[in-house]
């Protein structure tokens, strides 16, 4: 029998895989229960072109307590982040990879979050 975190790393890569086929930069979300990271790579894969996470020092001071990192309020902070350092490096249109977990809560702020503020997915 698998495991729960089997099965989700099983859900990632059928869509990493998907993704990969496309050629088109990939934003890719983890979260845990005290942060969620975001990270935007290159199309073929090879190179990270932007990050933004809730652990970076300016970000856990911006949420204030030490555990404020996981909230969908601190979800939604990092989606506007890494739309503008994504811009920044010159992506405008990437494949949302959500690593398997469940379109729903703090993935879902981020993902809604990004898209306001002009990443096409």
């Amino acid at each position: 029998m698998t495991t729960k975190k089997e099965q989700r790393l099983r859900r990632a890569r059928q869509t990493r895989i998907r993704i990969a086929d496309k050629g088109v930069c990939r934003l890719s979300v983890n979260r845990t229960n005290l942060h969620i990271y975001a990270t935007v790579f290159s199309a073929d894969g090879t190179r990270v072109l932007a990050t933004a996470s809730t652990a970076e020092a300016e970000m856990r001071q911006a949420l204030g307590a030490a555990g404020k990192g996981g909230n969908v309020a601190a979800a939604q902070q990092i989606g506007k982040r890494i739309a503008e350092r994504a811009k920044a490096a010159g992506v405008d249109k990437v494949a949302f990879d959500r690593a398997g977990f469940a379109y729903h809560g703090r993935v879902k702020a981020l993902a809604e979050a990004a898209r306001e503020a002009g990443l096409q997915f």
